[in-house]
């Protein structure tokens, strides 16, 4: 478990569904994610089991909590990936922020890797935005990376590398 100024992030459990669905079924979350809005509770179940199954030696896969209330998850399924999704009502208030500058820290201590990785809809401004202030930089850009109800789109590759220790 890790605690920020405002944040809470543990461990992703499957007491988490209500919360999870509550923000994977939503249009506005998932325009820029690699899959459709959860149609119902089932589809947000096998996305949680999956996410709960992966072993931490080589993952970092965090609920977000803030006063109790799960606002979204940071983490990857497999690292140097990291990503982060939160429910409408965290954003704009820097949580993403607090919680991605806790998960870098704890990616680099607790795991032997030089780098992280990013990617993003190149049409995400406000993800592009937030992996710049977190120190990441755009490495390369790849077209029709995912279709999604017959629809591709792209992404943009982000890299943040280890801090060099003095």
């Amino acid at each position: 478990m890790i605690e920020t100024a405002r944040l809470t992030l543990r461990r992703v459990t499957m007491a988490d569904l209500d919360a999870f669905h509550d923000i994977l079924r939503r249009p506005e979350v998932m325009t820029y994610w690699s899959t459709p809005p959860h149609p119902d509770r089932a589809t947000t179940e096998t996305w949680l089991t999956t996410t709960v199954a992966r072993d931490p030696a080589t993952t970092v896969e965090f609920a977000v909590v803030l006063d109790g209330r799960v606002i979204g998850k940071v983490g990857g399924g497999a690292l140097p990936e990291v990503g982060y999704i939160f429910h409408p009502d965290a954003w704009g208030k820097g949580y993403a922020t607090e919680a991605m500058q806790a998960l870098i820290a704890f990616a680099f201590a607790h795991h032997d890797i030089d780098h992280l990785m990013a990617d993003i809809d190149p049409r995400n401004a406000a993800s592009r935005s937030l992996l710049q202030r977190l120190g990441f930089h755009y490495t390369h850009h790849a077209a029709n990376t995912f279709c999604i109800n017959g629809a591709w789109s792209d992404s943009d590759y982000y890299r943040l590398n280890r801090p060099q220790t003095p």
